[in-house]
């Protein structure tokens, strides 16, 4: 994970509409995949390795947990209190 403070050479927004959903899915004999669908473009995560969970997909798991928690509250609060599109708010 020591990745994470490099500067990315690309982005890709995958912006939400009404179609885009999050699922996780569990099986039995592998580790699990989070599918993230935007209509005609997926992405899974999955773990570094099909049949084992390391330290590290631990610790990424849990940090996509608390900023997906983060970004789920800060989505809220924008929609409950009705600001309007394009108006950036940011919160730390």
């Amino acid at each position: 994970m020591s990745n994470r403070n490099k500067r990315p050479t690309s982005v890709i927004n995958l912006n939400t509409s009404a179609g885009a959903r999050a699922e996780n899915r569990p099986y039995r004999l592998r580790t699990p995949v989070l599918l993230l669908d935007f209509g005609t473009t997926s992405v899974l995560v999955t773990t570094s390795a099909p049949t084992r969970v390391t330290a590290d997909d631990v610790e990424f798991a849990r940090q996509l947990a608390e900023q997906a928690a983060r970004f789920a509250t800060s989505v809220e609060r924008m929609f409950y209190r009705g600001i309007p599109s394009g108006t950036a708010v940011t919160e730390q």
